[in-house]
């Protein structure tokens, strides 16, 4: 891919679009923590210097990666949400369909849970005071729209509905470094079954965390 200088806000725009795209096809093949500005610079046919014309740094790539991937998966959550969990059926029957649905679709998402492990620790650590503002708005913006779907399904939930949706993103990224397991640990596992006693799947991991958390913010009855 080769540029010529952008000269007008639309081709910027297109120009600050295309990084974002190569750098979502990069965390297809790599973790984040492999993604570097150096081959994002390669890849898209910039100068790193470039590139840094529109994002101060990697991190702030990645940071606006987050909130589009958040966005667009808040956005199909609705959809699995409005079609797996049954309006009429009793609270602790929606609260099992809500973890089910929502352990399995995070679990679909491996790149969404690598970024969200790498937030706090990684992300928002190499960028400006006004980047990590613009982030963290927009990450309150999504939460609230967490929130809201989670209310909308398990009205039960009331206050406790913030803290479980952010317990459950922050146990997405947790748990997903555990995945997969590094081909050292697997041997291990080979060689000594016992060993792997407490490994599990991401996504099972995931409702087992979710489920807990509900039980927790739910009302005692």
């Amino acid at each position: 891919m080769a540029f010529q200088r952008a000269r007008s806000e639309e081709q910027r725009e297109i120009r600050r679009r295309a990084i974002l795209d190569t750098a979502a096809a990069m965390l297809d093949e790599m973790p984040v923590a492999e993604v570097s500005l150096n081959e994002l610079s390669r890849r898209v046919g910039l100068a790193k210097s470039n590139v840094l014309r529109y994002f101060e740094s990697r991190e702030a790539v990645l940071l606006e990666l987050l909130d589009d991937f958040l966005g667009s998966w808040l956005a199909e959550l609705a959809e699995e949400l409005a079609a797996g969990v049954e309006a009429q059926a009793a609270p602790e029957v929606r609260a099992g369909q809500l973890a089910e649905i929502l352990s399995r679709s995070l679990a679909e998402r491996v790149v969404l849970c690598d970024l969200f492990g790498a937030q706090g620790g990684v992300l928002e650590r190499n960028v400006s005071v006004e980047v990590v503002k613009r982030h963290k708005r927009s990450s309150l913006t999504r939460l609230a729209t967490m929130v809201e779907l989670m209310r909308r399904h398990l009205p039960e939930l009331g206050d406790g509905a913030q803290l479980f949706c952010l317990m459950s993103l922050v146990s997405a990224g947790a748990l997903s470094s555990y995945v997969p397991p590094p081909p050292s640990l697997l041997a291990a596992y080979a060689d000594e079954p016992a060993l792997g006693v407490l490994h599990m799947e991401l996504r099972d991991a995931l409702q087992a965390s979710i489920t807990a958390t509900l039980l927790g913010v739910l009302p005692r009855a």
